[in-house]
């Protein structure tokens, strides 16, 4: 049985860092859920094991926060502030900048690929009505999401996982991890102009027009006023996912926006994703393999608690199987890590997904939403500002994380 688990393990693990099969259009969310079919099926785990192996808080945050931003979507916010961030700035560094504030500020709070997945379309629509190659600017979307998510535990989903694991406090983390996340913004809009200067060229009238967005100001205040009580939720001694939920399930309950259509903007191939991958990771536990290989390493001295072993670690994982199946695999080997080593792990596993475009999930829907709105972002493209957004960000949230004392050299 141990043979059919690391088959299916390493099989599903490939899966993550090709993206797919050759000759098969099964992407990353169909080979972990085929993967765990199989162990439920050969008996290497039983339904009681598959079940109790699903981190289900995490899951539920997850869900959560996706109801929630369906209601942001409901009202047209996403499309009306994308139109109005592409027409919004007369001079491209003007434009850059409103793009990594935006983006970054609503990835804090609403998660990055619901982000960037709402905005993509219109803002691609926007800034080519105005003759604008949204390249440099859908890069800038990207590298801008993944650093403000960096800031909270509900900014992207490795961090709502770090965050369920280590029972993280959310105002604690937003101070470790906000100045650096901060910082990285910083670094996308620096990057993205020295590299692209010169060749934004100048906001031109004249293009095709864009219809304009109806916005439902009503519906708006609504997810606004949700997000600020879930906040406020998270100052109180209650479970994370208990206050995520409620405030969820409260958004269902309108006059106006159907149930199912909310539901319909839920992201469940991510869900099933983290699903799978936990039942994996806990089938892999099950041979004892993780627990003496952690065990080697840290006899060894190395574990993954100091800068020196988890910056590499990051930036190899999150560019290879992505750094959501990354951090899973990661916690599921090392279920005790010590606080100052959680906030190491999401702060650099979030900025490495920046370095290439297969490194993080926020990246692969931008080029994804793009290229279905006729723009071709490339992986040289995306790599010739990456490399630099990563390694400066990185590097300096590695001086960050030592200064203050969180992890060691």
């Amino acid at each position: 049985m141990t043979a059919t688990i690391l088959i299916l393990f390493t099989a599903t693990y490939l899966g993550m860092a090709l993206g797919r099969f050759p000759g098969l259009s099964i992407d990353r969310t169909g080979i972990a859920l085929v993967a765990a079919i199989l162990l439920l099926a050969t008996g290497a785990l039983d339904t009681t094991q598959l079940v109790a192996a699903v981190d289900f808080p995490t899951i539920f945050i997850l869900l959560g926060l996706m109801i929630l931003s369906a209601q942001y979507a409901g009202s047209g916010f996403y499309d009306w502030c994308a139109l109005r961030v592409a027409r919004a700035a007369r001079s491209p560094a003007r434009l850059l900048a409103v793009i990594v504030l935006v983006a970054g500020g609503l990835s804090a709070v609403l998660a990055n690929d619901v982000v960037v997945f709402a905005m993509t379309p219109m803002l691609c629509l926007g800034l080519q009505a105005r003759r604008l190659d949204p390249r440099p600017y859908l890069i800038a979307l990207a590298g801008a999401a993944n650093a403000g998510s960096a800031a909270t535990l509900i900014g992207n989903p490795q961090n709502i996982l770090i965050g369920q694991i280590g029972h993280l406090d959310f105002w604690r983390f937003l101070a470790v991890c906000g100045g650096p996340a901060l910082a990285a913004m910083a670094i996308v809009y620096g990057t993205v102009w020295v590299v692209w200067r010169g060749r934004f060229g100048m906001p031109q009238e004249g293009g095709e027009q864009v219809a304009p967005v109806a916005l439902d100001r009503w519906q708006l205040g609504k997810a606004v006023a949700a997000t600020l009580v879930l906040l406020v939720l998270f100052t109180r001694d209650i479970p994370q996912e208990h206050a995520v939920l409620l405030v969820a399930g409260v958004m269902m309950i309108s006059r106006r926006m159907a149930s199912r259509d909310m539901l319909g903007m839920v992201d469940w191939h991510l869900l099933v994703l983290f699903a799978a991958l936990f039942a994996i990771n806990h089938a892999l536990g099950l041979t004892g393999i993780p627990a003496t290989l952690v065990g080697d390493l840290q006899a060894a001295g190395w574990l993954p608690d100091r800068l020196a072993v988890i910056l590499p670690l990051s930036l190899v994982g999150s560019n290879s199987i992505g750094n959501v199946p990354a951090v899973i695999l990661l916690l599921a080997a090392w279920p005790s890590p010590p606080e100052g080593a959680l906030y190491g792990l999401a702060l650099l596993s979030t900025l490495a997904g920046n370095l290439l475009l297969p490194g993080s999930l926020a990246n692969i829907i931008v080029a994804e939403r793009a290229a279905a709105a006729g723009v071709r972002l490339g992986f040289v493209e995306h790599a010739r500002c990456g490399v630099p957004m990563a390694l400066l960000s990185m590097a300096l949230a590695a001086v960050w994380l030592w200064a203050g004392g969180w992890m060691g050299l």
